[in-house]
């Protein structure tokens, strides 16, 4: 599904395999090219002056239905109007803007609207059909609609007597792609022509027709009209089916729709039935997001989410696949065979760098490089993969392009000891070294296990790291210091407290059940802790993307204090590995409460505002909902309260659970360990307990 290109997105020259031209996919954060040069404002055009402002339609209280490449964006009265975003879509074109039902004569008046799974939603309305009947209405209407771009309208009769119906639904569309919906460009309703049992549009860029059954008994083309006349008896019912497709496109065959799944059924009971919801609804959403490549249709890749970045963001795909490897390692080599194909090779100081667009950082840092990002969790993602489970011989198929990755790390670092990012001239952010780190510590690892060269030097440069960042990164302060968000080129730290230091606190999973260890020492952790636990960065609905005394906060700043799911749960886990349980406890239930608040389908940011009593998270209406790093942090968050440790190729699987347990007893049955089915028990005492694994896996210690 291709992805739409925003009016202020530019052209990424150094992010595309061939360096070459490449459009920025995505509609916020990815959308800003770096400035060309220090000191240039981006996106400001020093002869034009700013850009115009362009508002995106917002998209927080639309329900939205998902089974890419198909979509469905609904308003919760339940018409599609032809408005904003409204319509049905396939590969990133709207196929129908307009569906607009009247019975008798009337619109339903609208009584309910709610999601009925990831990839559909329900809408009840009423008429009252008959005269002379009171206030009480005779007709129910249910209009199903689903992302495969079909919709089924039924009328329920609750009248003593038969009522003759007639029935129209006025239709219509643009043909638009969704990036020009999104920028305000789309043009006119196209004219329709009868067409099979229903009608047909076309432009120069394709066409698409809608299909009804049963079929209608009128149909105004120059109206865009389908109408049906039915007789209910009392107490009868009666349906009709519409079906939307593009011109020469048959029966949508989404990748988490089919029985091969990269994604295990697991499923959550216990104390607490929120925890059974977040992951239902996270495993439905990941399954409406999974896209294939293709050229390769047995690889599968999570889209970044809808509805305005519903192709490949490298960065973000990698990370939702770590964060469910719980659920299996079949996505994350489906991931890691999708970008190797994108590794640049050859000469040049970007070889074996994973290609991605810039990020919009905020106002204090250049936008950074998601290739960098993406280029460093390639090796942490098949090393963890690796500890999971993944056969020999994919690891052994993907293991040249992560030293390829390695070897990017090691000459881009040079004879220094710091990753600039974005490279050359970068500053040194604070989650870049950690980033970087790590997937030194964890690359070694894995090159050792494979019995490849290389890894002496990796650990040397890790160690000069930690030696060099514990005391360059570190500001000390009378309240016990903090860490700096990143180093100037010049050497000067940036003071500034934000929710990129958890990841700090992310270490990566190395054999015998351990943990890589951290950039920061002991006193130092224990600072940070406290630091991601406390008012300013915790909101009571998860971790500020940058804590409220800082003199950039914005509670809906997508890079300045909002809300980010995937960074809380990002600290929630590190916290708990590093034996915080107070303060991870803390980010979980407040994650939690906003999932249940967002009906379990959390959108990618929300407000950073303060919990308060009767209060709700407010939503950030430019957000991805859903969004694949979302769905999958909600994964993390309820898989880390059992500490699964595994090391599938020594055979053992450790458990080190939160000792307070702060959700009671749980279970997490179906997922898997070592290619086979793992199930685990958490008690109220923080005790864990296998039910169910692999033969011949043993409980490490």
């Amino acid at each position: 599904m291709h992805q739409p290109t925003p009016p202020s997105a530019a052209d990424d020259r150094t992010s595309h395999p061939q360096g070459g031209k490449r459009t920025i996919h995505a509609l916020k954060e990815d959308s800003l090219p770096a400035p060309a040069k220090a000191g240039a404002t981006p996106g400001r055009n020093p002869r034009t002056g700013p850009p115009p402002i362009v508002e995106l339609p917002p998209a927080h209280n639309a329900l939205i239905c998902v089974a890419l490449p198909g979509l469905a964006v609904s308003a919760e009265h339940g018409q599609l109007t032809g408005r904003g975003l409204e319509g049905f879509y396939r590969a990133g074109r709207r196929v129908l803007s307009r569906c607009q039902l009247r019975v008798a004569g009337r619109e339903p008046l609208a009584v309910q609207a709610r999601m009925a799974g990831a990839d559909r939603a329900r809408f009840v309305g009423t008429v009252r059909a008959s005269p002379h009947t009171g206030p009480d209405p005779d007709l129910l209407v249910e209009r199903n609609r689903h992302a495969d771009g079909t919709e089924r309208i039924t009328l329920h009769s609750a009248a003593e007597r038969p009522l003759r119906l007639h029935v129209e639904v006025a239709l219509g569309t643009d043909l638009a792609p969704l990036g020009a919906i999104a920028s305000g460009g789309a043009g006119p309703e196209l004219p329709a022509s009868v067409h099979d049992s229903g009608l047909r549009w076309s432009s120069p860029t394709g066409a698409a027709s809608v299909t009804a059954d049963p079929p209608p008994t009128d149909a105004l083309a120059s109206a865009g009209l389908l109408r049906w006349e039915f007789e209910l008896p009392p107490h009868g019912s009666a349906s009709v089916e519409l079906r939307v497709r593009p011109e020469g496109a048959g029966p949508l065959r989404a990748a988490g729709q089919t029985a091969t799944s990269p994604l295990a059924p697991a499923w959550v009971t216990g104390d607490d039935h929120r925890a059974e919801a977040l992951m239902r609804a996270g495993i439905a959403d990941l399954q409406g997001l999974l896209v294939r490549d293709p050229a390769h249709p047995a690889d599968t890749h999570l889209a970044a989410g809808a509805p305005w970045r519903c192709g490949l963001a490298p960065a973000e795909a990698l990370e939702a696949a770590r964060m469910v490897l719980p659920l299996g390692t079949r996505l994350a080599a489906g991931t890691l065979r999708t970008l190797a194909r994108t590794q640049r090779t050859g000469p040049g100081p970007q070889s074996g760098m994973i290609p991605g667009p810039h990020r919009d950082t905020g106002p204090q840092l250049p936008p950074g490089c998601t290739g960098t990002e993406a280029t460093l969790l390639f090796p942490t993602l098949l090393a963890e993969a690796r500890r999971w489970g993944l056969p020999d011989t994919e690891t052994e198929e993907l293991l040249p392009a992560a030293e390829r990755c390695l070897d990017w790390l090691r000459s881009s670092v040079g004879d220094g000891v710091y990753l600039r990012d974005p490279r050359p001239g970068g500053p040194a952010r604070c989650e870049t070294q950690a980033h970087a780190h790590r997937a030194a510590l964890l690359g070694a690892d894995l090159l050792d296990a494979c019995g490849r060269p290389g890894a002496a030097g990796l650990r040397q440069w890790a160690r000069a790291l930690r030696a060099a960042f514990r005391k360059d990164f570190w500001i000390d302060t009378p309240g016990g210091g903090r860490p700096a968000a990143a180093r100037a080129p010049d050497g000067r730290p940036l003071p500034r407290l934000g929710s990129a230091a958890a990841h700090l606190l992310d270490t990566g999973l190395l054999g015998g059940g351990t943990y890589a260890p951290g950039l920061l020492d002991a006193v130092q952790c224990e600072q940070l802790a406290r630091l991601l636990g406390s008012p300013a960065m915790d909101s009571g609905w998860g971790l500020r993307g940058l804590g409220v005394r800082e003199a950039a906060y914005n509670p809906f700043g997508h890079r300045g204090g909002a809300v980010r799911v995937q960074e809380t749960a990002t600290a929630v886990a590190g916290l708990a590995v590093a034996g915080y349980e107070k303060e991870a406890g803390g980010l979980l239930r407040g994650a939690l409460a906003a999932a249940e608040a967002f009906e379990y389908r959390l959108p990618e940011m929300y407000a950073g505002e303060r919990r308060t009593d009767g209060s709700a998270p407010l939503p950030h209406p430019a957000a991805c909902r859903p969004a694949a790093t979302s769905a999958a942090a909600g994964i993390l968050l309820l898989t880390s309260l059992a500490g699964i440790r595994p090391d599938a190729p020594s055979g053992t699987v450790t458990l080190r659970p939160p000792r307070s347990a702060p959700l009671g007893e749980i279970a997490l049955r179906g997922l898997r360990v070592a290619g086979a089915p793992f199930s685990v028990r958490v008690s109220r005492l923080g005790l864990a307990m296998v039910e169910e694994a692999a033969d011949g896996l043993q409980l490490g210690v």
